[in-house]
């Protein structure tokens, strides 16, 4: 028994998108390090926001206790996520290191 081809199928031609290459953005020089340096400047922001709010904490002026946890928890993920990126960029520039010319 043959299988009927997709056109056969009503709807197909509907459903199946026609390939299209994407058009390429050009990007400035130095997006990449901009972004790094972007996702730095945030980390510091968002640990300072975080140590201000845990001051308050101590010092008996904080009025939102969700507000400082919510902060607190920000600045550590996104720490994390930083130090990961560290991290895997260190091994690949290891790895790069270790091929042999």
């Amino acid at each position: 028994m043959p299988i009927p081809s997709l056109d056969a199928i009503s709807g197909a031609a509907a459903v199946t998108p026609p390939l299209q290459t994407p058009a390429v953005a050009k990007t400035d020089d130095g997006g990449f390090s901009n972004a790094l340096t972007g996702a730095v400047d945030e980390l510091q922001r968002l640990q300072s926001t975080s140590n201000e709010l845990a001051v308050a904490a101590v010092t008996g002026d904080l009025t939102d206790i969700h507000a400082a946890m919510i902060a607190s928890t920000r600045a550590s993920v996104t720490m994390e996520l930083v130090a990961a990126v560290r991290n895997k960029g260190v091994d690949a520039f290891t790895e790069i290191m270790r091929m042999q010319a």
